[in-house]
């Protein structure tokens, strides 16, 4: 794989292909404003366009200097400090306009699925971007951008579950063998916002403090959300109101097919007494798709993510077949595939198969991981 001088990136037309999310704007806008079939434009620009792209542009396979100074990758980051304005923006004229427009109910469920795509195939998906860096700005901006679709504990869930119990029985998100979409997106539903709160109250009270203290960021998280509750009811009325939780719950539904996508049947390996192996770059699927991870700010290179959580997304290393497993496609031919459990398992159960096989020769009964039924790391909250 070929390395890209840290001096480039300091060129704007290098950046460029990563700002093709702002085409979303024009996309929603024209559905909003035509009705009738140009309520599809979202999901064929988001999913059917980058899908297309990634069969005739195939692999990135270049991989960033990680030792890049972050001063030189200010036009990539800009596109994830402006997002949330446009986001915002959007959804505020969209709450406005809609619930008085002369659309069909039909037409105004459909341009909302299309905010809802925007918001959870990009707007979340900066989130996380913002959300891993020190900056405290940038975090707000993350935490802005979940509220938008009522789903802040993802926040505390990602961060203080998430990386650390990844493949594990700990982690809701990481997906078992054999298990359908559908089963783990109703278990994450149910399971994450009570693990986020754990999560949250083990640390308070490691550092003395109660889960009713002003350091309790439950506290944001609920007056953010309320705040956008109101705006939507203000908006639109009860009309609007139900448009935006609509839109959030399609965004939900995004980001989990996502997730669902990236550590199926992927597990550490059981040290014994509750102990589990360090995460590696093998504990999730990587794609080198080049479209789609323009689109996704390579959220696609996951398995470096897991490896250097911290490395902001235009730094993030390609793996190759012998360190971490690879998909067959981009998220967006991956996430519909996930959609139809007959299919994504004959799909993607060889592959895990293939994965065990490669990784863990040395495991004969999966089984227990399989089911879930190896021990939980210690001190999980």
């Amino acid at each position: 794989m070929s390395q890209i001088p840290a001096a480039t990136f300091r060129r704007p037309a290098r950046a460029l292909p990563f700002w093709l999310s702002l085409g979303t704007v024009p996309v929603g806008l024209t559905g909003a404003l035509i009705g009738g079939w140009a309520v599809l434009l979202m999901p064929v620009y988001t999913w059917g366009l980058y899908a297309l792209l990634d069969a005739v542009l195939g692999p990135n396979l270049e991989d960033a200097d990680p030792e890049t100074p972050e001063a030189d990758l200010i036009w990539y980051r800009l596109i994830t400090l402006i997002w949330f304005p446009v986001q915002f923006g959007m959804l505020v004229f969209l709450l406005y306009y809609v619930p008085r427009a002369d659309l069909s109910a039909l037409e105004k469920i459909g341009i909302f699925f299309g905010q809802g795509v925007m918001s959870g195939s990009i707007g979340i998906v900066y989130a996380h971007e913002l959300m891993h860096q020190k900056n405290r700005a940038e975090r707000w901006l993350g935490d802005l951008l979940l509220a938008s679709v009522l789903y802040s504990h993802f926040r505390t869930e990602h961060l203080l579950v998430h990386h650390l119990y990844v493949g594990t029985p700990r982690d809701a998100v990481s997906a078992r063998y054999g298990q359908s979409f559908y089963r783990v997106f109703v278990d994450v539903l149910a399971r994450c916002p009570r693990s986020a709160w754990r999560a949250e109250a083990a640390m308070l009270r490691r550092r003395g403090k109660g889960v009713f203290d002003r350091r309790n960021p439950f506290w944001r998280y609920a007056g953010l959300q309320l705040a956008m509750i109101v705006l939507a009811a203000v908006l639109g009325g009860w009309i609007g109101l139900g448009l935006f939780v609509y839109q959030a719950f399609i965004a939900i539904w995004q980001l989990e097919l996502v997730n669902y996508v990236e550590h199926y049947g992927l597990t550490r390996a059981h040290l014994g007494e509750g102990r589990y192996e360090p995460v590696q770059p093998r504990h999730s699927w990587n794609a080198a798709q080049k479209a789609s991870n323009w689109l996704l700010i390579n959220l696609q290179r996951h398995s470096d993510h897991h490896w250097k959580p911290d490395r902001r997304f235009p730094l993030l290393q390609n793996y190759a077949a012998e360190d971490a497993p690879q998909l067959p496609y981009g998220y967006p031919i991956m996430t519909a595939a996930a959609m139809v459990p007959p299919l994504w398992r004959r799909m993607m159960n060889p592959r895990v198969r293939a994965w065990r096989k490669q990784f863990y020769p040395q495991i004969k009964d999966w089984q227990p991981y399989s089911k879930g039924l190896t021990p939980l790391p210690k001190g999980a909250p």
